[in-house]
């Protein structure tokens, strides 16, 4: 882990995390999310079903899965921001095989990477920004909730450039889109990579500590159900929004809505996540996310498509904040990468499910709104989970 003292002599702690909240930008805003930008045409061109639509998510939250199971050792291995930089290679890796192959397999592997790159970069960058953060106690949520803000920035460029891209070359141009959005990972890659953040290595008894699942299950529960949920919205709004007859213009407005919001939470939610000590401030915002993934279904306008974006936009984002400061307040410093990667699993767990089941229930029933209720139902369920976790005692 990182010393206090080398980090209290940082002349720009927020630059600092703001640099490094770019790896989450490319594993997450752009590896992850902007597959929903494609999969409609890519769905048409190949001639897939919406449950190998949904599988191809799967894969993705799979490889995440794996990488959050082996995340922390790595990180000790090679340091927090060795990880974060290693993974982030490996999810501009994986764009790049995207853009160069139309076979279901390697497509599949490429996803698989991407998860994987994603969640190794996401616990060290997460770890590291934590402790960044913790440095300036006075900033610390808000500085905490920077390194949130990068999957916000991969939102909103891919939103720019993948719909009308799309349009522009027509039908059967997924592969270009793929290739154009490794070509802008590949740059915010070598950005990251340019300004290294130094870290001494790990303490001696790192290896030794183990996260307890007993006290945190019914929050690792509570979670879980966050990302089956939110991941369902994620993957088939682009869709839901195009089969009700929004072109380029309405599905980048959309997706960039859902970006624009998320950078507001860290300054929307800092107060709540400066109380995140028990479950309640991630329940409140898991909460916040289900109004915005259920407005759709009981607003058929595109104001409420809109207002949709916004609220889950600003609030998803915001719940993963509140997963670390529950870590950073619970937990003593070195157990952080530890305790991240704990919840980083039950996350991934939630998501690994999520796309396949409500793509075969959109399969089943012949609509896209059946995978929005599900999506909905399942984030409340989650948030009432959260509700019942309390803090830990000072032994943890």
């Amino acid at each position: 882990m990182l010393e206090k003292s080398s980090l209290t002599a940082l002349p720009h702690p927020a630059r600092t995390i703001l640099v490094l909240a770019l790896a989450p930008a490319i594993g997450l805003g752009i590896g992850r999310f902007a597959y929903a930008l494609v999969l409609p045409d890519m769905r048409d061109s190949l001639g897939w079903s919406y449950s190998a639509a949904g599988f191809m998510n799967t894969m993705n939250a799979a490889g995440y899965l794996a990488g959050a199971l082996g995340a922390a050792r790595f990180a000790r291995r090679v340091g927090l921001f060795g990880a974060a930089w290693i993974g982030t290679l490996a999810c501009v890796i994986s764009l790049a095989l995207c853009a160069a192959s139309a076979n279901f397999a390697v497509l599949s592997v490429a996803r698989l990477l991407a998860g994987a790159g994603a969640a190794v970069s996401f616990v060290g960058g997460g770890a590291l920004g934590a402790v960044i953060a913790q440095s300036q106690p006075a900033r610390a949520s808000l500085l905490l909730g920077l390194f949130y803000t990068g999957p916000a920035l991969g939102i909103v460029l891919s939103g720019l450039v993948a719909p009308f891209l799309l349009q522009g070359f027509g039908p059967g141009s997924w592969w270009i889109v793929w290739a154009a959005l490794a070509a802008i990972s590949a740059v915010l890659a070598l950005v990251l990579r340019l300004n290294p953040i130094e870290s001494p290595p790990p303490a001696a008894n790192a290896h030794a500590i183990r996260i307890a699942i007993l006290p945190i299950l019914i929050y690792l529960a509570g979670y879980f159900c966050f990302g089956a949920g939110y991941i369902a919205y994620m993957t088939f709004m682009i869709a839901y929004v195009r089969d009700a007859g929004g072109g380029a213009l309405a599905q980048s407005a959309f997706w960039c809505l859902i970006g624009g919001a998320a950078f507001a939470s860290p300054w929307i939610w800092r107060g709540l996540l400066a109380r995140g000590a028990s479950g309640m401030s991630t329940a409140i915002l898991i909460g916040v996310t289900m109004v915005g993934a259920a407005l759709p279904l009981i607003w058929h306008t595109p104001v409420a498509l809109a207002l949709s974006a916004l609220v889950f936009g600003n609030a998803f984002f915001a719940v993963v904040s509140a997963t670390t400061a529950f870590v950073r307040f619970n937990y003593a410093t070195d157990a952080w990468p530890n305790a991240i990667a704990v919840v980083t699993i039950a996350f991934s767990l939630g998501q690994t499910l999520g796309p396949m089941v409500t793509g075969a229930i959109s399969d089943a029933i012949g609509s896209l709104g059946s995978a929005l209720i599900v999506s909905a139902l399942t984030l409340a369920i989650g948030a009432i989970a959260c509700t019942f976790q309390r803090r830990l005692p000072p032994a943890h």
